[in-house]
């Protein structure tokens, strides 16, 4: 099951690396914690006369784990520092459902990196002809042409979450 836990934006580095040292690195605690990753996106900058590819968070302030023992899990991430909470509704710590997996696994794939999709403009709407984010025109809110990015609402942790991802419309009809 997967699991999101929340922490202070910016800290999200340190709390995967306490989570792998801590819980993974840690014999009592070494099959507790399958995996903890934080998802990415891409986005196309152009600085120094020429075009990068920056790698940002696409949660900002969240950390995602599977672990199939919530139970065992919930007491490992004791000895992590800067933890606030483990998303859930009251005292009940839920995992994600499947459809929000899904959509996680369809946009960053295996490296849980969101990569650059390419698009046409069509009149005021927009057509997704490669990438991550075909198929997911209908949540796509707001296109910021000259930074190459869209902003998403998908309905992630039990409520509906704007994120950013990386998108280039190449030409506009």
């Amino acid at each position: 099951m997967w699991y999101v836990i929340q922490v202070r934006a910016g800290q999200e580095e340190k709390i995967v690396f306490q989570c792998r040292k801590k819980i993974q690195g840690n014999p009592k605690t070494a099959g507790v914690l399958e995996r903890c990753f934080i998802p990415y996106y891409e986005q196309k900058r152009r600085y120094e006369g020429a075009w990068h590819i920056e790698k940002k968070v696409l949660f900002p302030g969240y950390v995602f784990l599977i672990s199939d023992d919530v139970e065992q899990l919930f007491f490992a991430l004791k000895n992590v520092q800067g933890l606030t909470k483990i998303i859930g509704t009251g005292q009940e710590v839920v995992p994600l459902t499947d459809s929000e997996v899904l959509l996680l696994q369809k946009l960053g794939g295996d490296d849980q990196i969101v990569e650059t999709s390419i698009g046409v403009m069509e009149h005021d709407r927009i057509r997704i002809t490669s990438g991550p984010l075909m198929g997911l025109e209908g949540c796509i809110k707001k296109i910021d042409r000259h930074k190459r990015t869209a902003w998403l609402e998908i309905e992630m942790m039990g409520r509906i979450v704007e994120t950013r991802v990386g998108l280039e419309v190449v030409e506009k009809r």
